[in-house]
């Protein structure tokens, strides 16, 4: 770590300014819940939460370096091998001129003689190969420990969230909640995954032990195996059928993967996604056929390569979802199970071990941490049969991929790049041609 210590501090400099601006919109919209549901205990308990957190983070001293550390760290091409590596500036927005914005392409960025703060970069690649005064190390430990700490203490949002929405519907005394507060949920749970995925990068970064294994870049791996983490989670959900149903032997799951399929993604979400879609998987399969039953169908697990995506279908013979269900599923608390469980006041387990079974959180989250990479989680049923349920991941890893689909994905991207940036540059036009249209109607009044 002390030859990266440039780089990470950069990472913390981008780290101390993004994550209080989530951490706020968070409490924000935590305050503002309607119905009542912003006063429920467990719900004001998160949001104090997010609220302590932004303190702790907003509250680390900067340090203080001198002229020469602070030129390193903001031009690394001046220094060290002579090559700048800082990135390229953005691709030109077509649907503005240049010199029609303070920001547009064709600005130099220098306002009144001052360069503007919004040309910084933090994605630069530092020139480490230097020494770094100490109170770099320092600045990096102490932000590194605050974050340790900003993590544990959101290790049971989820199951608090869930209490929160159990008590907000026996409060009002409703099986179901609305789609305002589902699209909250939506919206809540997304960054959370975006907030945990930063911070858990930025630690493994600076956790000397992980650099031990080539294959991770702080939690990602490059050479995620499928089939090793599919068996894992296998195991581990039928282990929990087993204890929760007192079966001798769980439901057989029989996986069909090629042994050398690897790709790039995060081990711990598609080990959560797998884990949770075969738990109910199981669950159903035994409650259809009873618990008495010597042998059970065999739910497979089948794992194919495209030439985008990868995906896994759990099929179960579990009877089936009735067709007025399927949209209910991917709500949250919904759950057939007879009796919602009720968490302790001081429970703070993170979410792999909460005790999750009868919350009714299991597809939806699952189907976040999906989507969060460019994915889905789909299923389709067969009512008095069983349900098949898909999870599509993006093979984001080009390297691995013939070049021509590699080229393809890249123009894709920068079309969609041109797009978004049309669209802002159209939104700015009719902006100001309403600025426009008002002056005139205050002219003609």
């Amino acid at each position: 770590m002390p030859g990266r210590l440039g780089t990470l501090f950069r990472a913390s400099q981008f780290l101390a300014e993004e994550l209080p601006i989530r951490l706020a919109h968070r409490v924000q919209e935590l305050d503002s819940l309607p119905d009542g549901l912003n006063e429920m205990p467990s719900v004001k308990r998160v949001k104090d939460w997010y609220a302590q957190s932004f303190e702790e983070i907003t509250n680390v001293p900067r340090p203080e370096l001198d002229k020469h550390t602070r030129e390193r760290l903001l031009n690394p091409g001046k220094f060290g091998s002579g090559r700048s590596s800082v990135l390229s500036e953005a691709t030109p927005n077509p649907s503005i001129k240049d010199g029609q914005y303070a920001s547009s392409p064709g600005h130099t960025g220098v306002i009144n003689g001052k360069k503007n703060s919004a040309s910084r970069r933090y994605y630069a690649m530092v020139d480490d190969s230097g020494d770094w005064p100490p109170e770099l190390q320092a600045y990096n430990s102490k932000f590194a420990q605050t974050l340790h700490k900003v993590k544990r203490r959101h290790d049971g949002v989820v199951t608090t969230m869930a209490q929160g929405i159990l008590e907000y519907k026996r409060k009002r005394q409703r099986m179901q909640i609305d789609n305002n507060i589902q699209s909250f949920l939506d919206r809540f749970y997304m960054s959370r995954i975006g907030i945990r995925m930063l911070i858990g990068q930025h630690i493994a970064l600076t956790d000397q032990s992980r650099h031990m294994d080539p294959t991770y870049v702080g939690i990602i791996c490059t050479k995620t195996n499928v089939r090793d983490l599919a068996q894992e989670a296998i195991e581990n959900a039928r282990f929990v059928c087993e204890d929760h149903y007192g079966l001798f032997e769980a439901p057989k799951i029989q996986l069909v993967c090629n042994p050398d399929l690897n790709f790039m993604y995060v081990p711990g979400h598609l080990s959560h996604m797998l884990f949770e879609t075969l738990k109910n998987s199981l669950r159903a399969v035994v409650e259809t056929h009873g618990q008495d039953k010597q042998e059970f169908p065999v739910t497979k697990v089948i794992v194919a390569e495209g030439r985008e995506d990868i995906t896994i279908k759990i099929s179960d013979e579990g009877g089936g979802i009735p067709r007025s269900a399927i949209p209910l599923v991917w709500t949250y608390m919904y759950t057939t199970v007879d009796r919602t469980p009720n968490l302790d006041p001081d429970f703070d387990k993170s979410d792999f071990k909460a005790p999750m079974a009868g919350f009714g959180y299991g597809l939806p989250i699952s189907r976040l941490y999906a989507r969060y990479f460019g994915g889905d989680l789909k299923l389709i049923s067969m009512e008095g049969y069983g349900t098949d349920q898909s999870a599509v991941m993006r093979d984001w890893l080009m390297a691995a991929k013939p070049r021509g689909l590699a080229t393809r994905m890249q123009k894709r991207l920068k079309n969609l790049e041109v797009s978004e940036r049309r669209q802002v540059g159209d939104a700015a036009s009719m902006m100001m041609m309403n600025d426009g249209e008002r002056r005139d109607d205050a002219g003609q009044l």
